[in-house]
């Protein structure tokens, strides 16, 4: 979020959740993974099963493209802290370096300024920092890489996992760095040196299925509340039949400064459902994208149970909260990136 303390920084609009509506969409020829406004949030991006990341402008309603860099799914996608960089990871193990404001004429691609091959395996996250100095990636090969969003060139290798790491979440102030992985292992690092510090167990978004023989589950996403004093790690449970994607989406919140699980917010009937993206309001509610079988954005409270959500016509993998506005870009698997209003219709 953007820091409103700064003098003409417009204040970000509360949300009213059961106003929620999908206000805008567009179509893409192949299903959407991730998704994210730019800084400037006049820009949004979607990453895609076509090893392609497509860009819309909110104001022109105008749409680019951005092909070459992955040889396969393209996962998460990033920004300098202008906006004029944009970083992108794939399930290709690589880490592709672009300019985001490129004028891209009808019909054409742009094409990727740098590309690393940076892990061995999947990059299941990527997150940059708060300054925009720092590109985190981690994945299959149970590694967190430190990188410099200028150069390319890597700073770091964070390496205790014994697991798939699924997400990545730098603090606020940018001085930790969280890595959640399948056993439902959360790591904190000291950004700076990358120290390790402590983990949080949040076990229950871990399943191993016995008669499959199969870990499932994983710490999909987190978020840190406004307080700073309660962190939220989403996933899933009760994973009956994980082949079949038989199991119940689940958040687990912890105390920030004990560490302690202090509750579980499930959400009810919903099918096959795993919690993708996190994201605190100012008041405490918790906005999250929920796919599997079908598609939800999904409200909780303080309480177990979720008090709202409205369901979308495909399964979300991937949400992001407008700095600004009470609105957030939903990436969908039949290919629409949706723009959902968290307030009445305007």
């Amino acid at each position: 979020m953007t820091d409103q303390t700064e003098q003409n920084v417009p204040a970000i609009e509360p949300i009213e959740p059961k106003e929620t509506h999908v206000a805008r969409q567009w179509k893409h020829s192949a299903p959407m993974l991730g998704c994210r406004y730019d800084p400037t949030c006049k820009l949004v991006f979607g990453t895609s099963m076509d090893m392609s990341v497509q860009r819309w402008d909110l104001e022109k309603d105008s749409h680019a493209q951005f092909t070459g860099g992955h040889e396969s799914w393209v996962r998460s996608v990033g920004f300098s802290l202008d906006g004029t960089k944009m970083f992108t990871s794939g399930y290709d193990g690589r880490l592709c370096f672009w300019n985001a404001h490129e004028e891209i004429a009808e019909g054409e691609s742009a094409k990727p300024v740098k590309q690393v091959d940076a892990h061995d395996g999947w990059i299941r996250w990527l997150a940059v920092s708060p300054d925009g100095k720092t590109i985190a990636t981690a994945g299959n090969d149970h590694l967190v890489k430190l990188w410099s969003s200028d150069s390319g060139e890597l700073l770091q290798t964070l390496q205790k996992h014994e697991a798939h790491i699924y997400s990545l979440y730098f603090l606020p102030d940018g001085s930790q760095l969280l890595s959640g992985d399948l056993k439902g292992q959360v790591h904190q690092w000291e950004t700076s040196t990358g120290k390790y510090v402590r983990t949080l167990d949040a076990k229950p978004l871990h399943t191993y299925h016995g008669g499959q023989q199969v870990d499932y589950g994983g710490v999909r996403c987190m978020s840190l509340n406004a307080s700073g004093n309660q962190l939220a790690c989403g996933g899933l449970h009760k994973a009956t039949n994980p082949f079949a994607g038989v199991q119940e989406p689940l958040v687990v919140v912890f105390d920030w400064e004990s560490g302690k699980q202090i509750r579980t917010h499930e959400a009810k009937e919903i099918p096959r459902g795993i919690v993708w993206r996190l994201i605190h309001e100012s008041d405490g509610t918790l906005v999250s994208g929920i796919g599997g079988q079908e598609g939800y954005v999904v409200f909780w409270n303080e309480e177990k149970l979720d008090f709202h959500k409205i369901k979308l016509p495909s399964p979300i993998l991937d949400l992001d909260r407008h700095a600004i506005r009470p609105e957030a870009a939903v990436a969908c698997y039949d290919g629409h990136l949706r723009i959902v209003r968290m307030a009445k219709k305007a």
